[in-house]
């Protein structure tokens, strides 16, 4: 258009900035930009509205504050381009000062304004911030919103108040599946709501709305948490019926709910018959295997994991170590956490250290696990510590033994397990009264230890997510 000598108005560069904002072409809107401040439309209001979506989506905020700050006049558009703009790069502090800046400036929000602002990641004050969004909301009529109320539901239980989230959910006039995803997550996030994820699941699956994935591999998750394999199958029916075609996450949330019920070998399966993997599918086999016993198969996973280019992380390693642990492979699992450190260059974190502690120590080198938390660049941890005064247990090191239970219980004395074990401890070594006295000591500074309790699915009667069509 230009090269035939016609010049643009404000609805060309509009829809040419919209295009290049779509397409991410951050460097050809600039070029936009510099024909827009050439030329008569810089201050036009749906131009200036395209420049600031353009730096505000391509993750430019400091140009687009620059842009928003310098116009003569702002519109409900401009005002969400912002808001939206800091919610989608993460600045929920930005966004809410520039709502309230909004407000004082008396622009009243619309859906969009609010939609935006509940998408932010909240803080350690989100739950205030969401009340003081959702009474905006009712105050300004939008509580019939069905978009609006379903982002209510999963800002509230992304902070955690699943109450506010139930109610909400139960309450909505019609229900979503993102607003119903939203909920079933967060009840997988919480051990005691399990059973609350797939009431609603089935509730959902009822109604004939059609699922997607990040719901399956949610009721998935649950399944794995508790054992529940004659529903993870149902789902994994569910699954190929509403996604023939499994993506990566699918594969990888089967790959880990067979591998913890038990089901390696359907595990596997699903593994090799995954179209393409990524390092999470490798690592969950891996950690299957080795949370049953095969080190030596999980071990070599790994090494195929390594022939075919695909490169590990940490957690690859955290589980490989696990798995040397549970297996007692200590040379291996040595051989492991220096190739981490010097072939890979992942720094340990405290769980891969402790994981080498238990390595020792179960082998019987308790020394060496000793050494090793006095040569570590991090605090030890309660585990590091719990792990040492386990194996000083079974060995039968008083030293080591006493030194690590006195960590423990600078920690928290209220931990009743440490005093457990530190009085095994002398009891194996014959000393009677030392056993007596922690066990007295126990008795004054721990509270009764919650009893122990095994999770146990029923033969009889089985729960039917999927009713015969």
């Amino acid at each position: 258009m230009r090269k035939a000598g016609f010049k643009g108005n404000q609805f060309s560069y509009g829809s040419a900035l919209k295009a290049c904002t779509g397409l991410r072409c951050f460097k050809g809107g600039v070029q936009i930009q510099g024909c827009v401040e050439k030329g008569r439309f810089a201050g036009n209001l749906f131009v200036q509205s395209g420049l600031l979506d353009l730096h505000a989506k391509c993750g430019n905020m400091e140009d687009a504050c620059r842009l928003f700050y310098g116009m003569e006049e702002r519109d409900l558009v401009s005002w969400n381009v912002m808001i939206g703009g800091f919610a989608f790069q993460g600045f929920a502090a930005n966004a809410f000062q520039l709502l309230r800046e909004m407000i004082r400036e008396g622009k009243l929000p619309d859906s969009f304004t609010l939609g935006s602002v509940l998408r932010v990641p909240f803080g350690y004050d989100g739950l205030m911030k969401i009340g003081q969004v959702h009474g905006l909301i009712y105050r300004l009529g939008f509580e019939s919103y069905n978009v609006l109320v379903g982002s209510l539901v999963d800002a509230y239980s992304k902070c955690g108040s699943l109450q506010c989230a139930s109610k909400l959910y139960k309450n909505m006039p019609m229900k979503d599946i993102i607003s119903c995803t939203a909920l079933i997550t967060s009840f997988a996030r919480e051990d005691k709501r399990n059973r609350d994820a797939l009431d609603l699941f089935k509730e959902i699956n009822s109604t004939q709305v059609a699922m997607d994935g990040m719901i399956l591999c949610s009721v998935l998750n649950v399944c794995a948490n508790i054992a529940e394999l004659s529903l993870g199958r149902q789902v994994h029916a569910c699954s190929l019926k509403c996604h023939p075609a499994n993506d990566v996450a699918m594969g990888n949330a089967l790959i880990d709910m067979y591998a913890k019920c038990g089901e390696i070998k359907d595990a596997e399966r699903v593994f090799n018959e995954m179209d393409e993997r990524n390092v999470i599918s490798w690592t969950s086999l891996i950690a299957g295997y080795g949370k049953h016993g095969y080190g030596d198969v999980a071990i070599a996973l790994y090494e195929k994991m390594e022939h075919e280019g695909m490169k590990p992380n940490d957690v690859t390693f955290l589980t490989l170590l696990c798995a040397c642990s549970h297996a007692g492979l200590i040379k291996k699992g040595s051989e492991l956490f220096n190739s981490m450190v010097s072939k890979y260059a992942i720094l340990p974190r405290a769980e891969h250290l402790s994981c080498m502690v238990d390595l020792l120590a179960r082998g019987g080198q308790l020394e060496a696990a000793y050494d090793l938390i006095g040569e570590m660049n991090i605090k030890p941890t309660a585990s590091l510590w719990g792990a040492i005064l386990g194996a000083s247990n079974i060995y039968g090191n008083m030293y080591i033994g006493e030194e690590a239970a006195t960590h423990l219980f600078n920690m928290d004395s209220k931990k009743s397990v440490n005093y457990i074990a530190l009085a095994g401890l002398y009891a194996g070594a014959g000393a009677w009264e030392s056993a007596w006295e922690t066990r007295k000591l126990m008795d004054e500074r721990s509270p009764m230890k919650n009893p122990g309790y095994s999770l146990l699915s029923s033969t009889n009667k089985e729960m039917l997510l999927l009713q015969p069509s």
